[in-house]
This record gives C-alpha cells, sequence and structure tokens, in this order.
C-alpha cells in the first residue's frame, strides 16, 4: 500500500537492513508536494525520522503525474502551488480515480477552503502553521485508512519481488535486494514496459537535495540486472539513450 516517503547467494548488497515504515507487507510511501523548498525540506525530513519513503515535488502537474504514476499510500498537497494548484491537482487525481489519501496544507485557513478541499475530494485538511506531532497523526490515520489496495508482490514475467522481505524470487532461486535495489525494482515493476529517466530514479530514491552522483543509477541498474540475471528471470531492464530505464521480458 503507498501514501498522497548485488550480485547471487553470494551477490553483496549496498544495503542490508530495510529502514522505512512498513504496513500491510509493503513500504509506506508518501509523496509531499509543495512550491515552498524550506518547507518540503522540512516535512521529507520530518517523515523520513518516521521511517517513510518520501518522494517531493513543487507544483501541481508533477503533484498529478507522480499521483498518478507512483502508487502513494499518501499525498500530502500544498494548495498555493504553481502550473496547477493543489485544488486543481486533486481534482484531476479523483476524476482519473486515483482513491490515494490526500492531506491538504494550505496557509488559508478560512472555512470556505476547508470545504472547497474537502469537496474536491481531500480526506483531512491542516492549516499552516500546524504542529510536527499533529502532522504525522494525521499522516499515520490516513495511511491505515489506505486508498487502493496494493499487492504485498509484484510479477514481472518470471519473476517476483515480495514487497515485505525485499526478496527477488524465480522459480526455487532467491535473493534479497537492499533498499535502493528494492525502490527501484519496485518502481520498474510497477511501469513495466515504460521508460523511467535517470532523473526520476534520482528524485524518487535518492530526493532532490542527495549529494549522490548521477552515475550512481547506473551501478544500482548494473547491481540489479546481475541479480535478475543470478535468479535466472526471463526480464530484463534495458537502457533508451537519453530517455531511461524499463523493465522488459527477453525474448
Amino acid at each position: 500500500m503507498i501514501l498522497l516517503l548485488i550480485f547471487s547467494a553470494g551477490i553483496r548488497t549496498v544495503e542490508d537492513s530495510p529502514v522505512f515504515t512498513i504496513q500491510e507487507g509493503c513500504i509506506v510511501r508518501i509523496l509531499v508536494a509543495d512550491d515552498e523548498p524550506e518547507m518540503t525540506m522540512a516535512l521529507e525530513a520530518l517523515l523520513k525520522r518516521e521511517h517513510y519513503s518520501v518522494d517531493v515535488v513543487h507544483n501541481g502537474q508533477d503533484a498529478l503525474d507522480y499521483g498518478l504514476a507512483g502508487n502513494y499510500d499518501c499525498i500530502v498537497l500544498d494548495i498555493m502551488m504553481p502550473k496547477l494548484d493543489g485544488i486543481q491537482a486533486l481534482q484531476a487525481l479523483r476524476a482519473q480515480n486515483a482513491a490515494t489519501p490526500v492531506l491538504l496544507l494550505t496557509a488559508k485557513s478560512q472555512v470556505e477552503d476547508r470545504v472547497a478541499g474537502l469537496d474536491s475530494g481531500a480526506d483531512d485538511y491542516l492549516p499552516k502553521p500546524f504542529d510536527n506531532r499533529e502532522f504525522t497523526a494525521r499522516v499515520r490515520a490516513l495511511t491505515r485508512r489506505g486508498g487502493e489496495y496494493t499487492p504485498t508482490a509484484l510479477t514481472a514475467g518470471n519473476v517476483t519481488l515480495d514487497c515485505s522481505t525485499f526478496e527477488l524470487r524465480c522459480g526455487s532461486a532467491c535473493v534479497r535486494l537492499g533498499n535502493r535495489e528494492f525502490q527501484m525494482l519496485e518502481l520498474l515493476m510497477r511501469q513495466e514496459g515504460r521508460l523511467i529517466s535517470t532523473e526520476r530514479f534520482m528524485e524518487h530514491i535518492w530526493g532532490y537535495d542527495s549529494e549522490a552522483e548521477i552515475n550512481v543509477v547506473w551501478a544500482y541498474i548494473s547491481y540489479l540486472r546481475r541479480k535478475l540475471e543470478a535468479v535466472g528471470a526471463n526480464v530484463r531492464i534495458a537502457a533508451r539513450r537519453g530517455q531511461g530505464y524499463l523493465l522488459e521480458e527477453t525474448v
């Protein structure tokens, strides 16, 4: 369920222990959308301290795009944003049957604004400024409530990815993924056949403010390719120059 944060049996992983909040078998993911960098940095840090996996965007159009493609457990959505405001993004999400719980944030505190947000499909509303404890409590409540069903295991070709154990299985072969390997392969499997850019991986896994170099994506792609080959997978991670990567079945 999701919220609106390498080598074979002898394969070594860069990271060995899950550090994210796991609920009903899967990492709990939150999308934070706010055009104020200071606010998004603060919310991201706060949520990561609670062990959520967090993605951050800074305008309503990106919030809509990520919300439709990212399988989040909850979306934290500011109202005042460029391109699309929070209400417009929320209406577009609900128009496309996205059931992800949404927590609206805004500096506006008038009753009319709250009514407009709730009528547009928001699940909860929190005016700024707010107490960190109340914010995290509301997020916990929304993630418990949940939205659409998200399976605890993902399948592509002849391989299965267990979201609760981070294990990649193919028949009797099994290998455990590190945290970032898991996040990368999960994104590829949920978007099977669709291109995912290097920048999207960086934002989704390492975050906007990470000091990691972009070639770290290539390194993790390499780790995953070796692990897929090690278990005998009939799917591969293909590269498209200048476009990104996608998961596809081998012929």
